[in-house]
């Protein structure tokens, strides 16, 4: 066989992989715009629904639960972006099987079934982030920024001369900036919730280990402050709440790689290929 027959036949498989990979994209586009276009036409009751936390904490202060369009256009971008955003979460499922699709082939039977696990945790772990942000922390985020609404002073007519009057604050809010606002909570804690996942599946792979977690658990508490000043609005309290979600999580995530240490353990002790590090470095030394 000479050198170029070898190279056409080593190149073969990476132009099927591509071709395989091109056919998954397409399909995950393809139910992308589906879900778009199936989700564009509720983009108001979604609204509606995303409404609830500001309008809940409105309707404790006395106050209609009204939201502005500054921009002409501004509704129509409304219902784009729950559209655009909608559609992703509908059409996860989607992608997540054509991800599958592509990467099964390669897999092992028993990394099948270890991997499959993780594939189903991570729309759990996101709804579960998302349910935790839209019916506890944004009430009381929302809760916290109204606060700094301030009532109008009434004069007295007979004092008015003496009396040093002030503006009122309150909240005239624009629909597109709230909406924003919303989504972006439910995003940071969905995806932040993908932590333990994340963490637990590269220890099922073996690339990292519970102790070395643990070891550099003073350096997570730094990242974890990091990202939560990056992912939520610049105040204290969403930053605060983001990381006494997420770092509970990270505890979790060893407890979770401690225990597939401890059973891949057992099952080689079992079979008689488990060997301790004094063990290992005594045969070295002989």
């Amino acid at each position: 066989m000479t050198r170029e027959d070898t190279i056409e036949d080593s190149s073969a498989p990476l132009v099927e992989h591509l071709k395989e990979l091109r056919s998954r994209i397409i399909w995950s586009l393809v139910a992308y715009v589906i879900a778009v276009c199936a989700v564009f036409p509720f983009a108001q009751q979604v609204f509606n629904f995303l409404s609830n936390p500001v309008c809940n904490a409105l309707a404790d202060r006395g106050q209609d639960c009204d939201l502005i369009m500054i921009k002409l256009q501004e509704g129509f971008f409304i219902s784009v972006n729950i559209s655009f955003f909608g559609g992703l979460l509908l059409a996860f499922p989607i992608i997540g099987y054509q991800l599958w699709r592509f990467v099964a082939p390669g897999l092992y039977k028993s990394e099948k079934s270890a991997f499959l696990p993780f594939l189903a945790a991570s729309p759990a772990m996101f709804f579960l982030g998302a349910s935790f942000s839209y019916f506890i922390v944004l009430p009381m985020a929302f809760d916290f920024f109204l606060s700094f609404q301030q009532a109008q002073q009434a004069p007295v007519p007979s004092e008015v001369a003496e009396q040093a009057l002030h503006a009122g604050i309150v909240f005239q809010g624009s629909a597109q900036e709230y909406l924003g606002l919303t989504m972006k909570f439910i995003l940071a804690f969905g995806l932040c919730f993908q932590l333990p996942v994340l963490l637990t599946l590269m220890g099922k792979a073996g690339l990292i280990s519970a102790d070395a977690l643990a070891s550099v658990r003073k350096y997570a508490v730094v990242a974890i402050l990091l990202l939560a000043a990056f992912a939520t609005p610049p105040d204290m309290m969403s930053q605060v709440i983001l990381f006494c979600a997420i770092y509970p999580l990270y505890e979790v995530s060893i407890f979770l790689i401690r225990r597939i240490e401890k059973r891949r353990e057992a099952e080689l002790r079992a079979e008689g290929l488990w060997f301790e590090d004094d063990e290992v470095g005594d045969s070295a030394k002989k």
